[in-house]
């Protein structure tokens, strides 16, 4: 049978549903109606339903949804019921923040090594994680299972360190350098760029104050 084509946009917002229902089950709540969820995450209860319907739907007419079920129901289509082994590559102030971030691994992705060039930093550990030398990257990938690579490098290293990481068995990449990947083959890349983030809120606060 094909498998569905589910789009960007749905994807994209998979996350949200699932942080929204830990926090409905942090706070108790046992079931809820796409009614109450819309309300809570700005989304319409039919643009909810249709996302859902997706993956198979989840609800019962009348009950609404079981936060509990539906919570681990998504964190399995987002691929967070397994461990997800990921290395950061570039250990200044974000890469130092990213693996402070202890919440990664409650989620299943595990911090398994730290890289930079900056020779000072070298044995230096975070959260007991040992910081090595990007040229020492190649031989740790090759001797250890790693699925995905955090990138925090500047534009110009970040190409090179990639093009390495393409010939590579890493299958994802997050990028944070200031600079869109684009690697043949198939890895995935997701580009994340703070300073777009940024702009946005700029912007919005711009029309704001017109209004």
């Amino acid at each position: 049978m094909e498998e569905k084509m589910i789009s960007q946009a749905v994807i994209s917002r998979l996350p949200r549903y699932y942080r929204y229902l830990g926090d409905l089950i942090e706070n108790g709540l046992e079931r809820i109606s796409s009614n109450e969820l819309s309300k809570k995450m700005n989304v319409t209860a039919s643009q909810i339903r249709q996302d859902l319907n997706n993956f198979g739907g989840f609800g019962q007419q009348g009950y609404g949804y079981n936060v509990k079920y539906l919570h681990t129901e998504i964190g399995k289509i987002l691929g967070l019921d397994r461990s997800h082994n990921i290395i950061i590559i570039g250990v200044g102030s974000l890469g130092q923040a990213l693996a402070k971030y202890q919440s990664f691994e409650r989620s299943g992705f595990v911090l398994t090594g730290l890289f930079d060039n900056n020779h000072s930093l070298k044995g230096m550990s975070i959260r007991g994680v040992k910081i090595r030398m990007v040229d020492e990257l190649e031989s740790f990938l090759q001797e250890n299972d790693v699925e995905i690579a955090a990138l925090t490098l500047p534009k110009a290293k970040a190409v090179e360190v990639a093009e390495l990481l393409a010939k590579s068995n890493i299958k994802g990449i997050w990028n944070f350098a200031h600079i869109d990947l684009n690697l043949a083959g198939d890895k995935i890349v997701e580009n994340v760029h703070l300073s777009d983030s940024l702009m946005k809120l700029s912007y919005n606060i711009m029309r704001n104050d017109s209004i």
